[in-house]
């Protein structure tokens, strides 16, 4: 090991909150949510607008974020290499937004606040997909958070040190910021075109792609479901998206299933590969 590697940032130890949740299937249903607020900001809507590949290739898209919020928590010493990996990814996107501000993607503003989604998003969703967390965990969590930005090259400097310091910088970005984007408005739409999944053997892909036309209506009314159910109740408001109490009880009723359900898997399949394996050899380590 380097000198180089001795200064990087550890991921989040092991037994610790995201330890538990981030590898869990569970968060599938937060990415949704936590992407259309990130995009809701008119910096990082214009930059997924004007650099992404989200529309030609989604589940190409989708599946290296998963594997990198992944390694950020259960990759070790891959952690820090995966955050140096997205820093050099978007050192060359930077344009102009919708309200003619020049953007940078690694300007604190932006780049900070792609990170702080996570938080808010992922306290919220437990409420409704597992058990509310304590105040000591939230806390605990937010430090967890903390580290994960430092591993994303986020300096402390840059993030509210906090929860009680991380609330009212996060009132203050809905307030000033956050609106509905076109790509925040993109990814509730229930009437966009979204290809076939592309992965896995090929006669998976095939029927797919025949019972595309059939599966991609009920498919996208479930994605805007979770995205806005799970999205926390003020930052839906700050982005003008629709939710009712028939929904809410929908919701309620969904998330009693999946709590109920989930955690009777066994782990190998509550837990996606990445997170499974680690868990693995973290236990074995140490027998």
């Amino acid at each position: 090991m380097n000198h180089e590697d001795e200064r990087d940032p550890a991921p989040p130890p092991p037994g610790g909150i995201l330890w538990s949740i981030a590898g869990d299937i569970r968060m599938l249903l937060m990415l949704p949510p936590a992407l259309t607020l990130q995009v809701a900001h008119p910096a990082v809507g214009a930059g997924v607008d004007d650099h992404s590949v989200f529309r030609t290739d989604p589940w190409g898209r989708g599946e290296r974020s998963v594997r990198s919020v992944l390694l950020w928590v259960y990759g070790g010493e891959a952690a820090a290499a995966e955050g140096r990996r997205l820093r050099a990814l978007h050192r060359t996107i930077q344009g102009t937004d919708t309200r003619g501000r020049r953007y940078h993607a690694l300007m604190p503003a932006h780049y900070g606040w792609v990170h702080a989604t996570g938080f808010p998003v992922y306290r919220h969703a437990q409420k409704y997909l597992g058990r509310p967390f304590t105040e000591a965990q939230e806390r605990q969590l937010y430090a967890e958070w903390l580290q994960v930005g430092r591993i994303l090259g986020i300096h402390d400097r840059d993030m509210p040190q906090t929860p009680e310091e991380f609330w009212p910088y996060y009132r203050k970005v809905l307030a000033d910021e956050i609106e509905l984007t076109a790509v925040a408005e993109e990814l509730t739409a229930t009437d966009r075109p979204v290809p076939p999944p592309d992965r896995g053997p090929r006669a998976l892909r095939l029927l797919f792609r025949a019972l595309w036309p059939l599966l991609l209506p009920p498919l996208a009314r479930f994605r805007r479901f979770v995205t806005i159910g799970l999205m926390p109740p003020e930052a839906r408001e700050a982005i003008g998206l629709p939710w009712t109490a028939a929904q809410e009880r929908r919701l309620r009723r969904f998330g009693r299933a999946v709590r109920t359900v989930v955690p009777l898997l066994p782990e190998r399949l509550r837990y996606l590969p990445i997170a499974h394996r680690a868990r693995t050899r973290h236990r074995a380590a140490g027998r």
